[in-house]
């Protein structure tokens, strides 16, 4: 795919995002590797109307090189993509039930969200909570990193999700099978709930 049909394909999936409310006023970003950098969402944008050719191109080590400034959490995206090679695409909600889980005080650090469908199985995995940190600091890096070493998710403590994958498509379906995860597992707080066993997940994982 071209740089121009990644910037368009940003473009659409950011809106398709906004649109269905998984992200309000100008939250959340995007990002695309390339072979010598990333496409990012410029800070204080709204998905929901990014317009292709303000779309930041950073080279490798975060300097912008054309478009208006990136997204103050590009490094989370820089740091992400060095941790796992294989990923070329990232998506950073703040996505209501998402961040809800996130707030949480009795979480599972290692996991927050036990593995209740496949899809969420599949698509997601394991899902580390990251610890809290201010907005526009950047420890964070270094903790989505450390996270992502072992997923290709996680979830930053009141804040959001992030997830990376092959392809902006697959980490965009990745990110909305977490959101309506979150909201299942908010559903069956406190009710008998059966998951799906390791024997059960084992095949999902291959």
């Amino acid at each position: 795919m071209s740089e121009r049909e990644l910037r368009e394909r940003m473009a659409e999936h950011g809106r398709s995002i906004y649109d269905r409310g998984l992200t309000a006023g100008s939250s959340g970003n995007l990002s695309v590797r390339l072979p010598d950098g990333m496409l990012v969402t410029p800070t204080n944008s709204c998905l929901g109307r990014l317009d292709p050719d303000e779309i930041s191109r950073l080279d490798s080590v975060g300097n912008l090189l054309s478009g208006k400034p990136p997204s103050k959490e590009a490094f989370l995206h820089l740091a992400y993509y060095k941790a796992r090679a294989k990923e070329t695409a990232v998506v950073h909600l703040h996505s209501t039930w998402s961040v809800a889980v996130s707030c949480l005080a009795d979480l599972d650090p290692k996991n927050v969200i036990p593995p209740i469908t496949a899809y969420f199985v599949m698509r997601v995995g394991k899902l580390p909570l990251v610890p809290y940190f201010p907005p526009g600091d950047e420890q964070l890096a270094d903790a989505v990193a450390d996270a992502a070493k072992s997923s290709r998710g996680a979830l930053l403590a009141n804040h959001g999700p992030v997830i990376g994958a092959a392809t902006l498509d697959q980490a965009v379906y990745a990110i909305e099978e977490l959101e309506e995860t979150a909201k299942l597992f908010l559903m069956l707080r406190g009710l008998p709930t059966r998951f799906l066993t390791e024997e059960q997940q084992k095949p999902l994982l291959k």
